[in-house]
Parts: C-alpha cells; sequence; structure tokens
C-alpha cells in the first residue's frame, strides 16, 4: 500500500462536488436538518403506536402540567424510557463508528481500514461470547448486565496484543499494524467459533450479540459508553491536525516536524476507544465506519478538520435510519439487526460508490 493511498487535498479539491469555502457550514446545517428529521421520524416507529401529533402533545401537556390518563403516561414512558435512548444510543455508536472509521483511515493510510481493522470487534465478540457463553451475562451490574464491561474489555486487551505485536524498533507502522490486527482477529474468530461449539445453548444469543443490535437497550447503555466515546472524539478533534499531516506518510510528516510514532499511538488509542465503547452497547454493526467517511470525503474534501465533523453527523444520522428499518420492517414486534441492515445497505452502495467515481475519490491512481 503507498503511503498515498488517500487522495491529496489539491487532487481532492480539483473534483466537481467537492464542498468549497463558505459552503461548508451549510453542508453541516443540511447534515444537522438530516440528522433531526430522521430523529423524528424514528421516535414514531416501533410496535408501541405513538402518532407524531399525538406525541407532541403530549409532552406539550406533560411540560405545562396538565392531567395525563394513564394511557398516555404509559405512551410517555415508553417514548422516554425505551424508544429515545435507543434513538440516542444508536446516533451515538453510528457517531462513534464514523469518527473511527475517518481516523484508521487516516492513520494506517488505508482506504479500506474501518474502526475493527486492528482487531476490536473481535476482541469486543469475544469477551462478550465469554459471558454469554458462561451464563452470566445478565447476572451482574443490574440492568446493563456483564456483557458490556466484558466487550469492552476484551476490545482493549485485544487491540493491547496488536500493538505489541505491531511494534517495530519501538515504533508502529501501519503496515504491521494491520497484519498484526489481521492475525489477532483471526485467532479470537477461532476462538468465538469454539465457544459457539462447547456451548450450544448460549448459541443463538451469541449470534444475535454478533449481528448487532440495539433490541432492549436502555439508558444504562447510552451512559455506559457516552465516557469511552466523547472522550475519544475529543482527542480526534484535538489531533485533526495532525492527522492531516499523518495522512501525508510518515516521511513528510516527520519532515514537517511531527512527532509520528507518538501521534500515530495516540491517535490509535482515541480511534480504538471510541470503537470498544461502541461495540460493546451495540455488537458488531459493520460498514458504517467504512462507508460514511468516503461518503463525506466525496463532499468536503480529506481535511480531517471538516471531515471529522460532518462524518459525526452522517454516521448518527445514518445508524438511527438504519435502526428505523429494523424496528419498523418486521412485524408483530420482531425486528432485523441492524448489523444485517447496515451489511446490506452498505456493500452494494460501496460497489456503485467505486462504480460512479471511477475509485478517484476513494484511492489516488
Amino acid at each position: 500500500m503507498s503511503d498515498n493511498a488517500l487522495p491529496s487535498r489539491e487532487a481532492a479539491a480539483s473534483l466537481p462536488w467537492v464542498v468549497q469555502g463558505g459552503r461548508y457550514p451549510l453542508l453541516l446545517l443540511g447534515l444537522t436538518l438530516i440528522l433531526g428529521l430522521v430523529t423524528l421520524l424514528a421516535a414514531g416507529v416501533g410496535p408501541y403506536k405513538i402518532g407524531y401529533l399525538h406525541l407532541l402533545g403530549l409532552l406539550r401537556d406533560w411540560l405545562g402540567g396538565e392531567p395525563l390518563s394513564q394511557a398516555d403516561k404509559t405512551a410517555l414512558a415508553v417514548f422516554f424510557h425505551i424508544r429515545l435512548a435507543r434513538i440516542l444510543l444508536a446516533g451515538l455508536v453510528g457517531m462513534g463508528l464514523a469518527l473511527a472509521g475517518a481516523a484508521f483511515q487516516g492513520i494506517l493510510l488505508n482506504p479500506l481500514a474501518d474502526p475493527f481493522t486492528l482487531g476490536v470487534a473481535s476482541g469486543a465478540a469475544f469477551g462478550a461470547s465469554l459471558a454469554l457463553s458462561l451464563g452470566v451475562g445478565t447476572a451482574l451490574w443490574g440492568s446493563l448486565g456483564l456483557v458490556p464491561f466484558s466487550a469492552l474489555v476484551g476490545a482493549v486487551a485485544a487491540l493491547g496484543l496488536v500493538l505489541a505485536l505491531g511494534a517495530v524498533a519501538g515504533g508502529f507502522h501501519h503496515g504491521t499494524l494491520i497484519l498484526a490486527g489481521v492475525i489477532v482477529s483471526a485467532f479470537l474468530s477461532s476462538l468465538i467459533s469454539l465457544m459457539k461449539f462447547l456451548f450450544a445453548d448460549s448459541l443463538s444469543a451469541i449470534v444475535f450479540w454478533i449481528m448487532g443490535s440495539f433490541s432492549a437497550r436502555t439508558w444504562s447503555h447510552l451512559w455506559f459508553a457516552l465516557p469511552y466515546i466523547l472522550a475519544g472524539t475529543v482527542i480526534l478533534a484535538f489531533y485533526a491536525r495532525e492527522l492531516n499531516l499523518l495522512a501525508l506518510g510518515d516521511a513528510p510528516a516527520q519532515q514537517l516536524g511531527l512527532a509520528v510514532q507518538r501521534v500515530r499511538l495516540i491517535l490509535l488509542l482515541a480511534a480504538s476507544l471510541i470503537t470498544a465503547g461502541a461495540v460493546a452497547v451495540s455488537g458488531i454493526i459493520g460498514f458504517v465506519g467504512l462507508i460514511v467517511p468516503h461518503l463525506v470525503r466525496l463532499l468536503v474534501g480529506p481535511d480531517h478538520r471538516r471531515l471529522l465533523p460532518a462524518s459525526a453527523l452522517a454516521g448518527a444520522a445514518l445508524l438511527i435510519a438504519a435502526d428505523t428499518l429494523a424496528r419498523g420492517l418486521m412485524p408483530f414486534g420482531q425486528e432485523i439487526p441492524v448489523g444485517i441492515i447496515t451489511a446490506i445497505l452498505g456493500g452494494p452502495f460501496f460497489c456503485y460508490l467505486l462504480k460512479v467515481t471511477g475509485g478517484q475519490a476513494l484511492v489516488q491512481g
């Protein structure tokens, strides 16, 4: 993989669809409006039917201190304690995965990098599978259960193993890190398969978790993931300029005075922290961290100071929309795991994106 695997700023700026100059705030405003619209639409979808006008009326009466019937109280409880928590969690996870994907593509100089490249997802899946196999998934930690904690520990342990294997001459080279991630992911995937074989009673729970879903997620899951995703996001935003330099390649970045190894390690830890927090509460949700950065890069170019905020908004909107489809497509309160929805939408869309752009926005050739 060439050090110029991602398009240069000059090459991207020459593309006719890239937003230039003062139009960038308008793009952010547009993405914010889309996010708000998707959130509003998601609020009315679910097995418990609540009309939009009815919901607005209930919120008005509740805020105004008006007396509510038992049915109205039930509707508000469903909205606040189940639906709103799920919508916000989906938006948080979508934002995190999109940010981590954009960061990994710049750090590893690989247009196919995503939040799961370094084995973080496999580590989380192993931790969650272990908790489910041992039957302690919901035995501890109250309503939250032990699964998110086990997934988080597994993700962090996998990242540590990848960094240990990928360290070369006291530094971290993007090529060796990717190779180490592939090795660790393959090893952990084999252990997960072994647990599926040995603990057949837990097979369905393991498979459902790995597919990715926001079913039965509560405010506890949101508060659990928020510190990790927020901390990683702040670090990425603070190092956006350094990420631009790092995306040029090691040699040019060093010539410009960047401490490449130190900055790469900080950014790797930040992006992995976001991924670990997201995967711990949602399971494996693919394609969001791969598709969204590429799509947004088509609009704003490769400057991470513009790419990261736009990717965060687009990722949140995309995953809320996908989760709404997951809840709304099946009858009788059933739902499709959202990871399946993102894979079905993401795969063909990525092929279409590659076809219509001729690869210009994905790789520089």
